[in-house]
């Protein structure tokens, strides 16, 4: 903030507070406090419609008095009340933010970095707004993102091109043999609870009976049990699906008509 918005800021603050109205009330000493002010706040912006900041708004919630603070019986409203407001918008503007890709020629670090830092430097400033890749994709490609990044990691959903995963089969052979199981149309029994080793959901099972698991080696197969286990869960959804099938085909009974019982007595 320059000298004009401290001065505006200050005046605002004198609505509210006769104390800063008295302070004031002298030239001299409201040009030392204006030059103050200043000096402490020159990092922090008077307002940022976009973000939904406003620095007379940090000094009237400091004269409400949330949260059980009292200060504003005992002291006026000083520059470090409204510093304390802006720390975490900033820091709020900060997690929003996602670096854009610098213009400067990424075989000169210096300038790269220059760059970078400016950049982050404008945004905790309130000079720019944040840089928001996820805002400037329509909700039709959030979507479409949500998805795919939704299988990375989890299930036997492939995330990888053809290629690349041909390439390294070699190097996993779990996933490997586990994708072509899928592949053939058998069950997934990664997705069950090994009964023999314990093995959690989507973990490899395991080789040996240590305790906690330490030194045992990891098998490049499931157990038979977990196997099994996949089978079972799979009959039983297909048993589930026929049985919905059946009732989605059978017609609705048809609904007994019942007498209708009525009062006694003439209508006059």
């Amino acid at each position: 903030m320059i000298d004009n918005h401290i001065a505006a800021l200050l005046a605002f603050a004198g609505r509210l507070d006769s104390r800063v109205r008295r302070a004031l009330a002298d030239p001299q000493q409201s040009a030392r406090t204006i030059a103050d002010w200043t000096a402490a706040l020159a990092d922090v912006p008077a307002t940022l419609p976009d973000t939904g900041w406003d620095a007379s708004q940090a000094v009237r919630r400091y004269y409400e008095q949330r949260g059980g603070d009292r200060s504003a019986q005992f002291r006026p409203v000083e520059p470090h009340d409204v510093l304390a407001a802006w720390a975490p918008h900033r820091a709020e503007l900060m997690n929003r933010h996602t670096d854009p890709v610098p213009e400067a020629d990424p075989d000169d670090p210096a300038a790269w970095r220059a760059e970078l830092l400016g950049t982050r430097a404008a945004v905790a400033h309130g000079h720019t707004p944040p840089s928001q890749y996820r805002a400037e994709i329509n909700a039709a490609g959030q979507k479409r993102l949500a998805a795919l990044v939704g299988g990375v990691g989890h299930g036997p959903r492939r995330y990888l091109p053809a290629e690349v995963a041909e390439q390294l089969a070699e190097f996993r052979p779990t996933r490997a043999a586990r994708e072509a199981a899928v592949a053939s149309g058998q069950p997934d029994a990664y997705a069950h609870t090994c009964t023999w080793c314990r093995a959690a959901p989507e973990e490899p099972c395991r080789t040996g009976f240590r305790r906690h698991g330490k030194g045992r080696g990891i098998k490049a197969t499931p157990h038979p049990c977990r196997i099994d286990a996949a089978h079972r869960a799979a009959e039983q959804a297909e048993d589930e699906q026929q049985r919905l099938a059946r009732l989605m085909c059978q017609p609705p009974a048809p609904r007994e008509s019942r007498a209708r019982h009525t009062t006694g007595g003439q209508h006059r």
